[in-house]
């Protein structure tokens, strides 16, 4: 199997023991214009659900009202908390798919 390819995989996979920063490192050491895409890709993957961390502050704040007065379910924080969940999951999918597509 190419190196390049195998190189290429694992920036996706990475997601499971070295999150963004082995893509990120990949990107930076890598001459091959093939890795360096696959790596810049893994690597704004990777940081998707870093980016759904305030959309769950922003449910806090929204719903503090509701907090304060003690009237009932969060909704819109249960709303943000699992759209999280389900970016994070989407994104794991996502990165195993390109993996193993990039080693076929």
């Amino acid at each position: 199997m190419e190196t390049n390819k195998v190189l290429s995989a694992l920036c996706y996979f990475s997601i499971f023991f070295a999150g963004f920063l082995f893509p990120l490192i990949v990107y930076f050491v890598s001459d091959n214009p093939h890795v360096k895409k696959d790596a810049k890709s893994a690597f704004l993957s990777h940081l998707l659900p870093v980016v759904a961390v305030p959309l769950v502050f922003a449910g806090l704040v929204m719903d503090m009202g509701v907090f304060a007065s003690g009237a009932g379910l969060p909704v819109f924080t249960v709303i943000m908390i699992g759209l999280a969940i389900l970016l994070s999951v989407v994104v794991v999918i996502w990165n195993v798919y390109k993996g193993i597509k990039v080693l076929l």
